[in-house]
């Protein structure tokens, strides 16, 4: 009967690491990864407003919301509810009754079959911001109810840091975003009790081991990137748990977590324009297929982070930027590095950037001028990567916010798990699959599967498309009889163009479109081999 009982229990343990990998956390290792050619900028020196219009309305909208049964208003807006009430001094008396009613609604960690209550960290994390912001205001979250908040609501404390996932016996490692906000929560609610006379050595994170493993946490990630980049939606928690310690940990925890916030948001600097984002991202498939450019949860931040900057950079309403993480973005006092806020904007003279994100899994590949940045659409590593590749897209100076507003290009095929779409290298995207043509724009030229197009900011894109190649160039100038002549003139034999294209002047791309998923599907330029294996690509490498 015990080795019956152990051969279960052991199944049972075997099929929850399965059931919690399937939903996201599975087994992962960071890769030190060279930092690359190009610098995080760290730099700040831009006059930041203190207050926003926007900011005001996320507050507003968020004060408006009532308060309901944690099982109607999901995981974390019950917390935000309070934060703007809160922040906005409204209907205090309820709110504080509220807060005082409420118990746990679960544990923290991953939700799966043996942890059926998981992903309370996520309320954890805002009840956290709420005490930090709040609690030493008397005057809006009462004595009464930030003891109830310290001691009940806020789960995590001590020093039991782990990143495994919950009741899995160490098998299974948790995710990303689970572990920066139950430990960065846990670190936080010591710290705030150690500061406010418990002197437990359990709340003392020195003494407890929390801040060297936090530290040893955040050391690691910047080294490596993010495992779950660009996801949707868990890049916003991971931002919310960052920003949490960039605000409230000690100077050496702030220090770390303000770095890997300038990193992934010069990151997503190179990779953007006009705040639309269209990466390749590791988790959810579910939203491999949205078609908004400006939908990404990043670009929430970015855009509340920037309703705050001087003149210029201050950017223009977004419809549907006034979510549940824009209410945290303008609550704590990040901001971006001046360097990423201006790359944002203006893209000259020019970037061909490549972002790698280790073994197993997509680079990322931009290359951007002025009125332009193309990005690369990735690709897809297998089931196990969770990564959704995506089409390559160019991105010009306009309004554009749909996928079917801009030029894109990917294949073969509609599904994204066959796609190599690393076909991006300076001013240049190639494809297995036919090129996608705005409805808007108009071919100033033709000939055969060769197109010419105005642009815009005296750009010209000339377009090759079949069913099987897709080919695409942005050239500085403006749309002319004579620059499709020379394009063609250049290229005068369709079968080489599956192997070569050459621009005028001379510079010559040679790639493959059929590459497999772990080479890049450029080969050359003008004769010198291209570093194709982008397993081992550093963080952030290309030219400025």
């Amino acid at each position: 009967m015990k080795i019956i009982g152990l051969t279960a229990a052991l199944l049972l343990v075997g099929l929850g690491a399965t059931c919690v990998y399937i939903y996201g956390a599975g087994n992962y290792r960071h890769v030190p990864l060279p930092a690359g050619n190009i610098p995080v900028p760290r730099g700040r020196t831009l006059p930041w407003n203190a207050d926003s219009a926007f900011a005001a309305e996320v507050r507003r909208e968020w004060a408006a919301k009532p308060l309901r049964d944690w099982a109607t208003r999901g995981k974390d807006d019950v917390p935000r509810v309070a934060l703007a009430r809160l922040l906005t001094r409204e209907r205090l008396p309820e709110v504080n009754a509220y807060l005082l009613g409420l118990r746990p609604r679960g544990a923290a960690g991953s939700k799966w079959a043996l942890n059926p209550g998981g992903d309370y960290d996520f309320s954890v994390t805002v009840f956290t911001t709420v005490l930090w912001l709040c609690g030493d205001d008397a005057t809006a979250l009462y004595p009464a109810t930030r003891e109830h908040l310290v001691r009940v609501l806020l789960t995590e404390d001590g020093g039991a840091f782990s990143t495994s996932a919950p009741r899995t016996l160490g098998l299974s490692k948790e995710t990303e975003n689970h572990i920066l906000m139950t430990e960065g929560s846990r670190y936080l609610k010591n710290r705030w009790l150690h500061a406010h006379g418990d002197t437990a050595p359990r709340h003392d994170n020195l003494a407890n081991g929390m801040e060297t493993r936090l530290l040893a946490l955040l050391a690691e990630t910047a080294a490596s990137g993010l495992h779950e980049f660009n996801s949707q939606p868990y890049v916003a928690y991971t931002l919310t748990a960052l920003l949490n310690l960039e605000a409230f940990a000690s100077a050496p925890v702030r220090a770390a977590a303000r770095d890997l916030l300038d990193y992934l948001n010069w990151s997503y600097a190179l990779g953007s324009y006009g705040l639309r984002h269209y990466p390749p991202f590791r988790r959810s498939y579910g939203y491999a297929s949205a078609p908004s450019l400006t939908f990404g949860y990043q670009t929430v931040f970015i855009h509340a982070w920037l309703s705050y900057a001087p003149g210029p950079f201050n950017p223009p309403a977004i419809p549907g930027l006034t979510g549940n993480h824009a209410l945290i973005a303008t609550s704590l006092p990040y901001r971006p590095p001046d360097a990423a806020v201006r790359l944002l904007s203006e893209k000259s003279p020019g970037t061909f950037v490549r972002l790698g994100h280790g073994p197993g899994a997509t680079p990322e590949i931009y290359s951007a001028g002025p009125g332009f940045l193309l990005s690369a659409g990735g690709v897809h590593r297998g089931e196990a990567s969770m990564i959704a590749a995506r089409p390559t897209v160019l991105l010009l100076n306009d309004r554009a916010a749909d996928l079917a507003e801009v030029f894109h290009l990917a294949g073969p095929g509609p599904d994204f798990r066959r796609w190599n779409n690393t076909g991006v290298h300076a001013q240049f995207a190639c494809a297995a699959g036919p090129v996608h043509v705005p409805a808007r724009f108009t071919a100033h030229g033709a000939r055969g599967p060769w197109r010419l197009f105005a642009a815009g900011s005296g750009l010209s894109v000339a377009v090759y498309s079949t069913p099987t190649l897709g080919l695409l160039a942005v050239f500085p100038r403006p749309a002319a009889d004579d620059l499709l002549a020379a394009v063609l003139a250049t290229n005068p034999d369709e079968a080489a163009l599956r192997r070569t294209f050459v621009f005028p002047g001379g510079r010559t791309l040679t790639y493959d479109v059929s590459s497999p998923p772990d080479r890049w599907v450029m080969i050359a330029d003008s004769g010198q081999p291209l570093d194709r294996d982008f397993d081992r690509w550093p963080l952030i490498d290309g030219r400025l």
